[in-house]
């Protein structure tokens, strides 16, 4: 079976951060779900590192609100919270957890019914939290892994194959990313942390997704 006419059973989103699924795959989970596929999204990190020097956001209540937004944000394109796993890794140091990041991912795609279309970020993904999961999606019967873009926004990927959006998905997905508000501007007190910007986020949602069918 060839990637680009996989008829999937199941769709397993691998996130190495809480918002990589949206920025990854908004359009596409939408979809499937409408079509009663089984989704599955495995979350890899906390998301804890986005703000450290924030008083007001420690990292418990950041960690929390960051698995709230992933919920609230799949929810409304169909995919239940018992269908979302959060391994709560520590964002930033993924490299220190090989292993287990490749147990967990081995894991989640074994579960699922095959044939199984997988989502992983692309091995030249400019985030090393990214490069350790993406190094994780490994071989195994009936799993068509396919790679998304995120770092640097708005990437292109040669060879990619591009699924069009209709306006209403695009606006769609905008308004999802947005809904992280953790990363989009909603921790104002500490100067150095993360935040969307509003040309990240326009890169994020293109009248398309990408995604590269073969390994790399």
């Amino acid at each position: 079976m060839k990637p680009a006419t996989v008829r999937p059973r199941a769709l397993l989103v691998v996130a190495p951060h809480p918002d990589d699924e949206a920025i990854a795959a908004h359009a596409l989970i939408s979809r499937l779900a409408r079509r009663g596929i089984c989704v599955a999204i495995l979350v890899v990190s906390d998301g804890a590192a986005s703000h450290p020097g924030s008083m007001a956001w420690p990292k418990d209540r950041l960690t929390r609100e960051r698995r709230r937004e992933t919920r609230r944000a799949m929810r409304r394109i169909g995919v239940a919270g018992g269908a979302i796993a959060f391994l709560d890794l520590p964002d930033g140091r993924l490299g220190d957890h090989v292993a287990q990041v490749r147990r967990h991912v081995a894991r989640a795609a074994r579960a699922l019914p095959k044939p199984l279309l997988a989502l992983a970020p692309t091995m030249g993904d400019a985030h090393p939290d990214h490069r350790v999961v993406a190094d994780a999606a490994g071989r195994q019967a009936g799993v068509h892994w396919w790679r998304y873009p995120i770092w640097p926004a708005g990437q292109g990927l040669r060879g990619a194959r591009r699924i069009p959006l209709t306006a209403q998905e695009r606006l769609a997905k905008r308004h999802a990313i947005r809904s992280y508000a953790t990363q989009a501007g909603r921790i104002t007190d500490d100067p150095n942390g993360f935040s969307m910007t509003r040309r990240q986020i326009a890169a994020f949602s293109p009248p398309y997704e990408m995604f590269r069918t073969t390994r790399g």
